[in-house]
């Protein structure tokens, strides 16, 4: 069987940032363990899967390299820049069905803008837990909260591109996959800063996590006192994310770079 393959950059405006997604589009499902091998011998932090839908829009699913994702940001962004630009979609919104509910891309200019749920994170109250996540980053948190992700709030932008993780001490941590977060230099362009382990899903550390916005966008809102916010992930490759809380959903818009089209044989 020959399947089209699209390989896109997102959360960038540039070819070689952001985070790259496969994109694989289906007409029927194939079996899980065959997405799931496709996913692990591409490699990615993200391969999507999906099947137009007789209602217009699509079923869409996500795989690491070692689990199929609950939910998954820059290979949304990626899926629905191929149906945008390669694939002909008519119209400025995509509807996507997942496993986190219906979620839908929209045409902002040369942004696309996704809907997906806020997902506020709440305190551990446990310093047993903040010291755990301490020893996993080698810094102490000002503060540690959980949603689907942890998140650790650290002091400074310096501080959260200075990290070197034990990534064998964030796999054992309760909540295996970690976000590390704080405001924006100042003077800076961004509101705040990101990174985003999980090395339990095979992904020691995710370029640009649009999932992890669900909680830093709701967080970073009550704490700066405002809804509309950019904000900057921090990894090696880096990622630009305009983000907005419209009450119980989340915006988070961002550009994409395509990099590589073709076929495989499965």
């Amino acid at each position: 069987m020959q399947l089209k393959l699209y390989q896109v950059d997102a959360f960038t405006e540039r070819t070689f940032g952001g985070n790259p997604a496969a994109v694989v589009p289906l007409d029927d499902w194939l079996p899980d363990a065959t997405m799931q091998a496709i996913a692990l011998e591409n490699n990615l932090s993200e391969t999507a899967f999906f099947v137009p839908r007789d209602d217009g829009g699509f079923d869409l699913r996500w795989f690491t390299p070692l689990i199929e994702a609950d939910l998954c940001g820059h290979a949304t962004l990626g899926t629905a820049w191929v149906l945008f630009n390669r694939l002909g979609h008519a119209g400025g919104t995509i509807t996507f069905h997942t496993r986190s509910g219906p979620l839908t891309v929209t045409r902002d200019g040369d942004r696309l803008a996704m809907d997906f749920p806020a997902q506020p994170p709440a305190p551990i109250g446990s310093a047993a837990g903040i010291g755990d996540v301490a020893g996993a980053i080698g810094v102490r948190p000002e503060a540690v909260l959980a949603a689907p992700y942890a998140l650790a709030v650290l002091d400074s932008e310096e501080t959260v591109r200075a990290v070197r993780p034990d990534f064998r001490r964030v796999a054992a941590l309760d909540i295996p996959e970690l976000i590390i977060t704080a405001p924006g230099a100042e003077g800076g362009d961004c509101d705040f800063v990101s990174r985003f382990f999980a090395p339990t899903g095979g992904i020691d550390e995710d370029p640009v996590t649009g999932s992890a916005h669900c909680i830093l966008i709701p967080y970073w809102a009550e704490r700066l006192g405002k809804t509309e916010m950019f904000a900057r992930q921090v990894s090696a490759r880096g990622g630009a994310l305009w983000c907005a809380l419209r009450g119980d959903r989340v915006s988070i818009a961002g550009y994409a770079a395509p990099y590589l089209e073709g076929t495989i044989a499965v």
